[in-house]
């Protein structure tokens, strides 16, 4: 064997590490031309995030933003240009850099499709991310040269269509996410070839009824099983006991029917099961008891019957969510044993007899609901043992004897509800003044005794509803000192003495029910301060004096009750201002002439038993008498005199100021926006009563008429304690509307500033708000569904505007269909901007969302995400558009008491839509009749469409689908909703065949 010499050794190591550096820096130096050049052609950078991607001398982009390099060999291993704000189509050319292993774009703007030829550059990735972008069309399809991808994101695109069988020959996988998409089924059996996936996820999709196949059963590995609300339907397959590593079960919010199968005990590793949200029946299975690391059990919303098993109530739980089912029997002790359970909600069953005794001795119970069953016996005293007790529920049932003193310490408690239960004896002193408790509601029991004075502890308090009791004695002052309290109601008990005077304090109080007690004293006069009152209820208590004229300025009174007291005086002409959908002073000892406003047939009851009132002009009320011929000489000749004295007075008054006093001072700055001529006392000096035509959270609104003939909307913003809020609304609608101009945007006429007035004008809307028409006695002018259509069609291209033709773009914030005005012709116009912004984007390399200070806008109309976010972007809008197309298909209001409690308009419809499309619907392929008879092919619709409308067959075909839009809209997940752009688009149902894809 021949051996090199020593030094020729050397030399040859020195000439291949040359050689190696030389090939490794002639890659790198070929991967930064690969990675300038897919910047340059294939990618928009408008935050200039990729301003450091230049050559450099030594031809290596391993320092440059997103670049990650191997250092032994120096090579390039990694794109990773997460949020970085870059366009354009998917670069695939990245992938011609061939040690590439990770290509990450995730939260950026990337479009268009991702086909499969582009794809298969990428083959020899490892992991590939392309979550939260524009990404359109089908998914690939994947050959076997991918065998070496671990990791594939794909959630949180547009994509659409089937999942291609092909994902099953990704045989090195092992998490595959698909999630938030429009992706329809079937789900493929291949995907159980993927037998090294621990994650699976391809919820918020939908797959159109697709069943979970049993190839399921295959994934030995998998971990995570994520299929929420993604239209699935059929049986949990049998084979998911095979899952032996499973940790996280989630197929909730779907149609899955049948029993639950007993092989689910099979999943021994498995921490959460949520499964809520479907059609499941049944029992629950025995073999649950087998899972010994189950954490959180949720199997609410469902159907499922019998009884909760020992096996189940002891295991480790730190949650259990068996509420909405038809669970009976007894709650098991064995429950109360459990040392981890924080959560237990358990309401709306047939749940029976007496709860665990022990239930919160053991454990740190944080929330507990078990509301309408049929609980009886008294309440577990050792709930909240471990003062960690945040929420109490257990109103519906049958618990009787004390309410447990030992709640008095439980100063983590805020919500607690006990009603229409048996409960007796004295309230416990200590929990009126718990410092943390925002919700009371102890209506409809049997306690007794006084109100402590020590409620004035409790000043997060919002909500006190005590009615139906036998509480006694006097209302303590104290309770004014709840300076948060919005809800209060007191009635049907046994208080006496006074009303408190300082209750008008309470200035954020917008509900006041005090009804049948004992109350007596007057009404105080200073209700001033009430500005958010919406209800006022007196009725059937010993108040007497006269009625304040003070409550005819509250700014949103529409209920008012007074009836069956000792009321005495006239009544006042000032309560002919409140726009009232209930007024009753009946039974009082009232007198005088009625106010000319109500003197019509509808408020007769409402001022009935009071025999001395009477009417010049009426005939539902007896004649006022005149006086005599000689007392009427004396009042005339004493009213001239003294008219003459006056103005005499005001004449030498008014010569002494000419004189010597100041000029007078200019009552406001007046700028105009459109050509419109007028001056400041114009504006100003017409605002009296009788041109009031409306009234809401931020002013007074009044139609003017102006010299030149024009009428004009003038509307006052409030002044005084919301000042500062005032000045931002007034500040926001001249920067919103003094900008643009669109013919579905109402105009902005002029505005006028001064020491004391915030004044604004617009174009005149003879038809007021979408709001009024829809929904009170106007709404004979929208019978019809060609002209809800129209009104819906134009606030969207006003919207469209806003969104997508405006720089910087802007959000409204405050959409709802009282905020759409209607002129003569009943053409929208979206208004009220006064809590618009504008939407500054890509500011520090992300989109701004707008964060604000506190939740803003309409309670009804907020989508969900923005209460907890307090981030607005234009997908809020569309949300709030959606729930406006709601409206105007039920002819419901948004927060209908039809819906039953903790219902909004979106999930009731939700609900019917899906109660609907799972009924079998009657065949009938002839009969064109749509009066609702039993030959009406769209009588199953009739549920959710506005009963008042007259409609045809096409009407009903229009409606359907408008119902896909307003249901994509209110959308939970933001990035599901369409553009207001493409709203416009699909609401054109006259011009275009109906195929409803995702849109963003």
């Amino acid at each position: 064997m021949t051996h090199l010499n020593p030094t020729l050794s050397l030399l040859l190591l020195l000439f291949l590490s040359s050689l190696w550096v030389f090939l490794a820096a002639a890659s790198l130096a070929g991967d930064s031309e690969i990675l300038i050049r897919v910047k340059n052609a294939q990618l928009e950078d408008p935050n200039g995030a990729l301003d450091g991607w230049v050559p450099n001398t030594d031809h290596n982009p391993c320092n440059w933003t997103g670049i990650t390099c191997d250092r032994n060999p120096l090579a390039v291993v990694s794109v990773n240009l997460t949020g970085t704000g870059v366009r354009g189509e998917f670069p695939a050319g990245f992938c011609r850099v061939r040690t590439l292993r990770n290509l990450i774009l995730s939260d950026n703007e990337i479009n268009g499709t991702l086909s499969s030829r582009a794809l298969l550059l990428c083959s020899h990735l490892q992991y590939l991310d392309l979550s939260r972008n524009l990404l359109v069309g089908q998914l690939p399809e994947f050959s076997p040269e991918f065998s070496k991808l671990r990791y594939l994101d794909l959630s949180a695109n547009n994509f659409s269509g089937k999942i291609s069988a092909s994902f099953g020959l990704l045989s090195s996988l092992t998490v595959l996410l698909l999630s938030s998409n429009f992706l329809t089924g079937p789900i493929p059996s291949s995907l159980g070839n993927l037998s090294e996936l621990t994650v699976l996820a391809i919820g918020y999709n939908s797959l159109n009824q697709s069943s979970l196949p049993p190839e399921i059963g295959k994934l030995t590995k998998l971990e995570d099983l994520f299929m929420p609300l993604s239209d699935l339907s059929g049986s949990i397959p049998e084979t998911i006991g095979n899952l032996v590593q499973l940790k996280k079960f989630d197929v909730s919010q779907n149609q899955l029917y049948g029993k639950i199968p007993e092989t689910i005990g099979g999943m021994k590793n498995i921490k959460q099961i949520e499964l809520f949200g479907n059609r499941l029946s049944g029992e629950l299975p025995v073999s649950m008891g087998n899972l010994s690391s189950l954490l959180m059990l949720d199997v609410s919303q469902n159907s499922l019957t019998g009884k909760l098993p020992d096996e189940v109530a002891a295991l480790r739980l730190t949650s259990l969510n068996l509420n909405d089912n038809f669970f009976e029997g007894e709650v098991p002790e064995s429950l109360a044993s459990n040392q981890y359970l924080e959560q237990l909600k358990i309401f709306n069953n047939s749940f029976s007899g007496n709860l665990p005794e022990n239930l919160g001795r053991n454990s740190s119970l944080t929330e507990i609901d078990f509301s309408t069953n049929n609980f009886t016996g008294e309440l577990p005293k050792y709930l909240c043992d471990s003062k960690k007790l945040v929420s109490l529920v257990a109103f519906g049932n049958k618990l009787s004897g004390n309410f447990p003193t030992t709640l008095s310490e439980c100063t983590s408690l805020n919500y607690l509800r006990i009603e229409d239960n048996d409960f007796s004896g004295q309230f416990p002193a200590g929990i009126w003044g718990l410092p943390k408790l925002y919700f009371l509601k102890l209506a409809h029991n049997r306690f007794e005794g006084h109100v402590s004075s020590s409620i004035s502890g409790a000043y997060n308090l919002s909500t006190l509803l005590i009615s139906g009791n036998k509480f006694s004695g006097q209302l303590p002052a104290a309770i004014c000192k709840v300076s948060r309290l919005v809800s209060l109601s007191v009635d049907n008990n046994q208080f006496s003495g006074d009303l408190p005077l300082c209750i008008t304090e309470l200035r954020k109080l917008q509900k006041l029910v005090m009804a049948e007690n004992m109350f007596t004293g007057k009404i105080p006069s200073s209700v001033s301060s009430w500005t958010e009152l919406v209800e006022l209820n007196l009725s059937k208590n010993r108040i007497f004096g006269e009625i304040p004229p003070e409550l005819g300025s509250l700014p949103v009174l529409n209920y008012l009750d007074l009836s069956e007291n000792l009321l005495s005086g006239e009544i006042p002409t000032e309560l002919t201002k409140l726009r009232l959908n209930e007024f009753n002073l009946s039974n009082n000892r009232l007198y005088g002439e009625v106010p000319s406003g109500f003197t019509q047939v509808q408020f007769i009851l409402s001022l009935s038993g009071n025999p001395d009132l009477c009417s010049p002009n009426s005939k539902q009320f007896p004649p006022c008498s005149r006086p005599k011929p000689a007392t009427l000489y004396v009042v005339v000749i004493l009213s001239i005199c003294a008219a003459l004295l006056i103005g005499s007075l005001l004449w030498y008054v008014r010569k002494k100021m000419a004189v010597f006093g100041p000029k007078p001072k200019r009552l406001c700055k007046l700028t105009t926006f459109q050509r419109i001529g007028l001056n400041e006392e114009e504006v100003i000096v017409p605002l009296t009563e009788d041109k009031l035509i409306g009234s809401g959270g931020s002013g007074r609104v009044y139609k003017v008429k102006l010299k030149t003939g024009e009428t004009v909307a003038v509307k006052k913003l409030w002044n005084g304690e919301k000042k500062e809020d005032t000045e931002k609304i007034f500040e926001s609608e001249i920067e919103t509307l003094g900008r643009i101009r669109h013919g579905n945007i109402v105009k902005l006429l002029f505005s006028c500033s001064g020491e004391d007035n915030r004044i604004l004008g617009y174009e005149y809307m003879e038809n007021g708000s979408l709001g009024d028409v829809l929904h009170e006695e106007k709404c004979g002018s929208l019978l019809d569904w060609p002209r809800r259509l129209t009104i819906a069609q134009g606030a969207a291209q006003g919207l469209a505007y806003l969104h997508h033709d405006c720089e910087p773009a802007i959000v409204h914030r405050d959409v709802k269909s009282n905020n759409i005005l209607l002129d003569g012709e009943f053409r929208p116009r979206v208004a009220d901007f006064g809590l618009a912004k504008s939407l500054q984007r890509h500011v520090a390399g992300h989109e701004a969302n707008g964060a604000m200070s506190r939740v803003a806008g309409s309670y009804g109309y907020i989508a969900p995400e923005y209460a907890y976010t307090l981030k607005v972007n234009e997908k809020s809008d569309v949300y709030s558009f959606g729930v406006v197309l709601l409206e105007l298909i039920t002819g419901k209001r948004p927060n209908d008491s039809s819906f039953g409690e903790n219902k909004d308009i979106v999930k009731w419809v939700t609900e019917v839509t899906l109660s609907l499309s799972s009924s079998p619907q009657e065949e009938d392929t002839t009969s064109h009749d749509v009066s609702g008879t039993s030959s009406s092919p769209w009588k199953f619709f009739d549920r959710l469409v506005d009963p008042r409308m007259d409609l045809t067959t096409s009407d009903y075909e229009e409606i359907e689908k408008i119902l896909d839009v307003a249901l994509m809209c209110t959308s939970k997940i933001p990035l599901n909703r369409p553009s207001m752009r493409k709203v416009v688009e699909l609401l054109k149902v006259k011009d275009q065949k109906w195929a409803p894809k995702p849109w963003n």
